[in-house]
C-alpha cells in the first residue's frame, strides 16, 4: 500500500486516450503542430486572462527555466527554507540562472508570512558587493501540503513588486490547491500578482507534462532560447501538448485533484493528534515516533520519513489513482496506532 509520492501514480486513461488520438501521421516538429498551437488559448481560458504557455516535461525544468528569465546571474531568489527549489533540485536554479542565489526564509507550515518577507527584503543589502533582490518564489501547494490564500499572495506580491522583484509560483500541485480552496485558478495566480507559474500536471495524472505560464508576455524574452539551449525543447511537442489539453479542457485536473484531496482529508481525520500541518492538498504529515512508524511499515504501508530520524515524522502522499481500500486500511491503522 504505497503512499510514497504522487509521482508513483499511473497515467489517467484520458491522457492515454489523448496521446493515442495524436499518434498518427507526420506533423510539424518543435512546437509547430496544431496541438501546441492551441495551448496558449487553452491556458488563457483556464486562467481567465491572456497568457503564453510553454511545455517542458519536468517540474525542475519548469522552475529553473522560469527563474532564468526572471533573475540575473547576480540575483537573489527569496523562497521558503523548505521549498523544492532548495531541497530537491540539486542546485538547478543557480545553474540555469548562471549564478543566482536562494535567499531562504522561515515560515510556519511551509508558508512565508508577508511580514517575514518584508523584513527580509528591507534588510537585504543593495550595495555592489551583494546579490541583488530579484524574485520571490512561492510554492502552491507548499512542501508541507498547505495552501497560500489569495490575500496572502497578493500582500506578498505587492511587497515584491514594490521593490522591483518578479513573482514566481511553483505550482507542481496547483490543481490540488484550486480544488481545496474552491476558487478560480486566476484567484491564486495572476489576479493575486503572480508573474510566472510553473504549472504541474505529472503528479495529477499526466504521463510527463508541465508548462511554464507567463501572465506578463513581455517577460518571455529569451525563454525559448534558454529552453532550447538547456535541451528542453521537445521535437515531438504534440505529445506533451496533447496531455495538457486533455488535462485542462476535460476538467481532468479538478476530478483527479478532488479525489486525492478527499482521501487525504480522511487520513488526516484518522491521524488525529499526530497531525503536524493542516491538510490542504494531497499530503499528510504526521509525528508517529520510531516504533509506530515501524509498526505502520510492518502493516504493509510505504511512505517516506520526514526530517531527522529522531523526530519520528512521516509524509503520506495520496495519488489521484489511490485505491480506496488502501486509504481505508491506512485510516484504520492510524486509528489503532
Amino acid at each position: 500500500m504505497r503512499f510514497l509520492s504522487d509521482n508513483t501514480a499511473s497515467v489517467s486513461p484520458e491522457i492515454l486516450a489523448a496521446l493515442a488520438a495524436v499518434n498518427h501521421g507526420r506533423v510539424h516538429s518543435y512546437g509547430d503542430d496544431e496541438w501546441t498551437a492551441r495551448l496558449d488559448r487553452a491556458f488563457s481560458d483556464y486562467f481567465g486572462t491572456e497568457v503564453r504557455a510553454f511545455v517542458v516535461t519536468t517540474g525542475t525544468a519548469a522552475n529553473a527555466l522560469a527563474l532564468a528569465v526572471l533573475s540575473p546571474p547576480y540575483g537573489a531568489i527569496f523562497a521558503h527554507e523548505e521549498a523544492h527549489l532548495e531541497t530537491d533540485e540539486c542546485g538547478a536554479p543557480g545553474f540555469f540562472t548562471g549564478g543566482a542565489q536562494l535567499a531562504l526564509l522561515p515560515g510556519e507550515h511551509g508558508r512565508i508570512a508577508p511580514a517575514t518577507f518584508a523584513a527580509a527584503l528591507a534588510a537585504h543589502p543593495t550595495h555592489l558587493h551583494s546579490v541583488q533582490a530579484a524574485v520571490l518564489s512561492l510554492s502552491q501547494a507548499t512542501e508541507l501540503g498547505t495552501a497560500y490564500r489569495p490575500d496572502a499572495i497578493a500582500e506578498l506580491a505587492a511587497t515584491a513588486h514594490g521593490r522591483g522583484l518578479k513573482v514566481h509560483m511553483d505550482g507542481a500541485r496547483f490543481a490540488n490547491v484550486v480544488a481545496f480552496l474552491g476558487c478560480h485558478p486566476g484567484d491564486i495566480s495572476w489576479r493575486a500578482g503572480v508573474d510566472v507559474l510553473s504549472f504541474g500536471a505529472t503528479k495529477n495524472g499526466a504521463m510527463g507534462a508541465e508548462a511554464v505560464v507567463f501572465f506578463r508576455p513581455e517577460l518571455v524574452r529569451d525563454f525559448e532560447r534558454n529552453r532550447k539551449r538547456s535541451a528542453h525543447l521537445h521535437s515531438k511537442s504534440r505529445y506533451v501538448a496533447a496531455q495538457l489539453l486533455a488535462y485542462l479542457e476535460a476538467d481532468l485536473w479538478r476530478r483527479n485533484a478532488q479525489r486525492a484531496n478527499g482521501f487525504a482529508q480522511r487520513i488526516a481525520r484518522a491521524a488525529g493528534v499526530a497531525l503536524l500541518h493542516p491538510v490542504e492538498a494531497n499530503e499528510v504529515f504526521v509525528r508517529l515516533g520510531a516504533e509506530r512508524r515501524q509498526r505502520l511499515r510492518a502493516g504493509g504501508f510505504e511512505f517516506y520519513d520526514w526530517g531527522p530520524a529522531s523526530c519520528g515524522e512521516a509524509r503520506l502522499v495520496v495519488s489521484w489513482d489511490q485505491p480506496e481500500e488502501d486509504v481505508h486500511a491506512l485510516c484504520e491503522a492510524l486509528t489503532r496506532l
